[in-house]
């Protein structure tokens, strides 16, 4: 699990380091861990040819050290200065290492940089805020069309530290080596985009950190959280999952959450919903216990006997679909509300439901959707997701995940969990509905709202890459991925244990 902390923290937490370590220290130990990670990047460090891009704080600090520590071992080092100030001892000991420093000279910049092995963005630190302006954008637009591959101090220019927001230039890196702990900004796009491979090096700040402000899951995390089946287990102690999806107009909303459950694991699914769907799930899934219940006609709505729920894909945002699903959130069971039960949530007749319910509630809007929900544009939210899942899990007191090309799970209370598998091959009709399935199958079994948000997103990235080996899917296909990715995950923590 990787954790990260906000700049607020960071910067208590090096000052608080840095009173017990001689001047310079911390840095020294920044700047040996980044040249080192350059130097595996080189195909060789003798001889090849470096260019540091060099701002005035201590990022350039940073990258000037290294630059020193690898003209030491033979490279061909410039460093480019991108303001009228840098700083003083990194600058001598580069100097000194035999490396060459200029001041930014438009015209001849590219010359430079389209001549390097390698590129190093030291120009902006986590304090930077807003896009990059001149000369320091000019710079990044060369790095970006330059051959070498370019390696980001601490996190990429123009990059928010805490959010992941790019509001103007900023620098797209290959890796970005950051120090002490993972800043947020580097796990949420578009930052995360802009940040390649992220490496973290150690520099003794651990001790100093509270507990995380966002975390990011791997393999090796998800994998102890997903339900194995032992001898004792029955279609009931595996979890019985209610589905109310889709309609007669959207019949394969049923279908791709019923099958996103099934194939997660899920011991039985009870799913209930007018008689065409019920006959088009049942064609696709006979396996399911289906019930012939039309909210727009029905006055039985009650969940039943069933350990959580998933409601509103495709369902529908008609006054008998308003009545199931209060009649759902009346209820003592786990919900996981999606699609049409969000729009009915945010039209404001049953969000003080949500907000007081004792049993877990699951949200999962997207943007659009979310942005209904805070009575806000979509823009807002797109521009500041991480501001605004945490915004309405506390207003709803309940747990969100906000869909994305990073996914967003907040809960109030605790970090927010960013997941990192997401990828633009689950941009397709229908792949909410898998997910939905997935997450209920996951609630259903019994892991809390939180935890099966966080795996039924990981879940979901990892089987929209492996159900066609990474070619262009839809969400029927993400069906077949899901039982390789859960295979591939447990066998990651299985190699992980030998």
């Amino acid at each position: 699990m990787r954790s990260a902390h906000t700049v607020g923290i960071v910067r208590e937490a090096e000052a608080a380091l840095m009173a017990r370590l001689p001047q310079g220290a911390l840095m020294r130990r920044a700047a040996t861990g980044l040249a080192v990670v350059c130097a595996r990047l080189l195909p060789r460090v003798y001889g090849s040819r470096v260019v540091l891009l060099v701002g005035g704080g201590d990022n350039g600090g940073d990258a000037l050290y290294a630059g020193a520590d690898l003209s030491a071992r033979g490279a061909d080092v410039r460093a480019v200065l991108a303001g009228d100030r840098a700083h003083e001892g990194g600058l001598a000991a580069l100097r000194a290492a035999g490396g060459r420093i200029a001041d930014f000279q438009e015209d001849t910049a590219e010359d430079t940089l389209f001549d390097a092995d390698l590129i190093v963005d030291g120009m902006l630190g986590i304090g930077g805020r807003g896009g990059l302006r001149a000369p320091h954008a000019v710079l990044a637009g060369l790095a970006a069309t330059a051959p070498a591959p370019v390696v980001a101090v601490d996190l990429p220019s123009g990059v928010d530290a805490d959010t992941g927001e790019v509001t103007g230039h900023a620098v797209r890196a290959d890796v970005t080596v950051t120090f002490g702990t993972y800043k947020p900004g580097l796990f949420i796009d578009p930052g995360a985009d802009r940040a390649g491979r992220v490496h973290l090096v150690d520099i003794g700040l651990g001790p100093e950190l509270p507990g995380p402000s966002l975390l990011s899951f791997e393999d090796a995390d998800i994998a102890p959280l997903l339900p194995v089946p032992d001898a004792e287990s029955d279609k009931y102690r595996r979890g019985l999952l209610a589905v109310r999806a889709g309609s007669a107009h959207y019949r394969g909303a049923a279908v791709l959450t019923v099958g996103g459950a099934l194939r997660t694991g899920v011991g039985m699914v009870r799913y209930a919903g007018p008689s065409p769907v019920v006959d088009q799930v049942l064609a696709r899934w006979p396996e399911v216990v289906a019930d012939d219940v039309d909210p727009l006609s029905s006055t039985d709505l009650d969940p039943g006997r069933a350990a959580a729920v998933v409601i509103g894909p495709g369902r529908g945002v008609l006054p008998g679909n308003v009545d199931e699903l209060h009649v759902v959130l009346e209820s003592d069971l786990p919900v996981l509300a999606d699609a049409d039960a969000l729009t009915i949530i945010a039209a404001g007749t049953l969000s003080d439901l949500v907000r007081t319910r004792t049993a877990p509630t699951l949200l999962t809007p997207h943007a659009g959707e979310l942005a209904r929900l805070l009575d806000t544009d979509r823009e807002e939210v797109e521009a500041r997701r991480l501001e605004h899942v945490t915004r309405a899990a506390r207003e709803l007191n309940c747990t969100v995940l906000l869909k994305g090309s990073t996914t967003l799970i907040a809960h109030p209370g605790s970090p927010v969990a960013a997941n990192g598998t997401g990828t633009p091959l689950l941009a397709t009709a229908g792949s909410g509905d898998v997910l939905s399935g997935i997450i209920g199958a996951l609630m259903a079994s019994g892991l809390p709202a939180t935890e099966a948000a966080v795996c039924g997103a990981h879940l979901h990235g990892r089987a929209a890459v492996l159900a066609h080996d990474g070619a262009p899917i839809s969400a029927s296909d993400l069906l077949s991925g899901i039982p390789r990715a859960i295979a591939r995950i447990r066998g990651h923590n299985r190699t992980k244990g030998m």
